[in-house]
């Protein structure tokens, strides 16, 4: 019996050592990739440049249709209820973005994990045993981008798109942005799209009913023609029925010159004919339809913003993007443009995460901001931001087929 109980010590004492080992393992680990990750920043701010933003470490889980969560200062947090789930007296801590992890030491002298991965968000307590996070367990697909330059960079700028999808609906930031916009989820579905997340907005998609979203002040912009158009190729064919109400309402915005036709109306409160016919022709393109139109060869400020396609076409203007610095508000209009014209002028954040932001947008409420911290309510600051990383992650995917 002594033997038995000798025995049976033994093997719970290698158990804790085991145990210990693997989660001293886990903070090893996550130490050796942040720094790597940290290396990669380095990297990329000398080859671009970097935007000092407000030092307060967070992290977001809740990729695609998860229920979405902020970790800060040791408490798991419902992100929409503000609720506290899990709270932690911690020692010491580790946010590593790119493995969407947070390693807590508590004062106890446990590790705790917090791992979101391509199954589900897990709390991993001190004795391995694995616990999914409330109603997260929805599959995601994330790519190592191994072959990438920079494929930590590029894990972090995905999940801060995922993360931002919302029931559905691709949002710019979700703590300030109730309503999608066609601009920014046109941009989000370019990466999902590469990414093998398209399905994860085809709710929002099927349930549009309006070619534009209204949502600069109720306006119509026609830019949204296109951006919608190119959102229904995903899912539909030609003879959707919004399909059909999008062709009809481009007749609102023809207009004729010597060259031939385009349309011409409002963005973001000016004319961008350029950027709006551009978005058209692509989208007409995207589902096999009929296009007729040109490319205008007039000033357009936003003309630069659409860097894919259809750039044999462009009228330098002393307004446009790509000469009018835009004092970093607005990065995405940046990225773009520097895109366009191949240039390395634009930044990402000097904090290890959210890398993307938007600052005082005229349609956003920045009192969301208030649950992550006062500052970024103060400084009138989304982070992260889609568009953002949307434009940064499509850079770096095209700046390495260039480069192989």
């Amino acid at each position: 019996m002594y033997k038995l109980y000798l025995t049976y010590l033994i093997f719970m004492v290698l158990g804790i050592s085991c145990s210990s080992r693997h989660h001293g393992d886990i903070w090893q680990e996550s130490q050796k990739e942040l720094a790597a990750y940290r290396s990669e920043l380095d990297s990329m701010r000398a080859e671009f440049r970097e935007c000092d933003m407000p030092g307060v470490p967070f992290f977001l889980f809740g990729m695609g249709d998860r229920e979405k969560y902020l970790y800060k200062n040791g408490q798991l947090i419902e992100s929409f209820s503000g609720k506290v789930i899990k709270e932690w007296s911690v020692n010491e801590e580790l946010i590593v973005p790119s493995l969407y992890r947070v390693v807590i030491k508590t004062d106890d002298g446990e590790i705790i994990v917090l791992q979101e991965d391509e199954e589900a968000l897990w709390l991993i307590d001190d004795n391995d045993k694995r616990t999914v996070i409330g109603e997260t367990s929805y599959p995601v697909s994330l790519p190592s981008f191994s072959d990438a330059r920079y494929s930590r960079i590029l894990k972090v700028l995905h999940q801060e798109i995922l993360v931002n999808i919302v029931d559905g609906m691709p949002l710019p930031n979700y703590f300030v942005y109730k309503n999608g916009w066609r601009r920014d989820g046109a941009m989000m579905a370019m990466c999902l799209q590469q990414t093998g997340n398209a399905e994860f907005i085809k709710s929002w998609v099927m349930n549009l009913s309006d070619p534009y979203d209204r949502n600069n002040a109720g306006e119509m912009e026609a830019d949204n023609l296109g951006q919608t158009l190119y959102l229904l190729s995903l899912f539909v064919d030609k003879e959707y029925p919004l399909v059909q109400q999008i062709l009809k309402e481009t007749k609102k915005y023809e207009k004729t010159n010597a060259q031939g036709k385009y349309i011409q109306g409002r963005s973001d409160f000016h004319e961008t004919p350029v950027y709006q016919t551009k978005f058209l022709k692509w989208g007409l393109k995207q589902l096999g339809l009929e296009d007729d139109y040109i490319i205008p060869e007039i000033e357009d400020d936003y003309a630069s913003l659409f860097w894919w396609d259809y750039k044999d076409t462009y009228v330098s203007s002393t307004k446009d993007a790509y000469n009018l610095w835009k004092d970093d508000k607005y990065p995405y209009i940046g990225w773009a443009a520097d895109h366009f014209h191949g240039l390395k002028r634009n930044p990402i954040s000097n904090r290890d995460y959210p890398l993307t932001w938007e600052i005082e947008a005229s349609q956003a409420d920045y009192q969301g901001m208030r649950i992550i911290d006062e500052q970024y309510v103060e400084g009138r600051n989304a982070s992260p931001h889609t568009w953002h990383a949307a434009e940064v992650f499509l850079y770096l995917l095209d700046l390495n087929q260039k480069e192989d």
